[in-house]
């Protein structure tokens, strides 16, 4: 009967399908670095999307209150 280490159960309860893959199947994890650079570039880019939305919103805000108020004051 093979020994079950705390690593293993730990593995175990943090991703039964990845604890399967490594143990069962003999699937080795792979570092992902191209795919984990990819990911840290869009995640870059649509903080910036997010910060410019924020800007737009504040900018349509101003101009609708500036319209509001030369369309009163005319």
């Amino acid at each position: 009967m093979p020994t079950i280490r705390a690593s293993e159960v730990a593995e175990y309860t943090f991703c039964a399908r990845a604890w399967w893959l490594r143990r069962v199947a003999g699937v080795r994890p792979t570092t992902g670095g191209a795919r984990r650079a990819a990911g840290i570039r869009r995640h870059a880019r649509h903080g910036v999307l997010v910060r410019l939305s924020g800007w737009a919103l504040w900018l349509g805000l101003l101009l609708l209150a500036l319209g509001l108020l030369l369309l009163f004051l005319l």
